[in-house]
């Protein structure tokens, strides 16, 4: 189960390294960014919490929480 998780954190994480770049780009195009703060966690990490959720099943979010991202 670990080494499904630490794939899948891999291709989110190649992802993100080339979606987000060309993000950037459209929103200052079109001026919407904004100011935003530097979170603690990326968002390759938060993609990676989700999309695991999604594939063991959970019912709901809370219990995944504490069960796995928390210890």
């Amino acid at each position: 189960m670990e080494d499904t998780l630490i794939t899948l954190f891999c291709i989110v994480d190649e992802f993100c390294k080339e979606f987000y770049p060309e993000w950037e780009k459209t929103l200052i195009i079109q001026g919407l960014k904004k100011r935003r703060r530097q979170s603690r966690i990326v968002p390759s990490e938060i993609m990676t919490i989700f999309i695991y959720f999604h594939m063991l099943r959970f019912r709901d979010f809370k219990t995944y929480y504490i069960r796995y991202v928390m210890p």
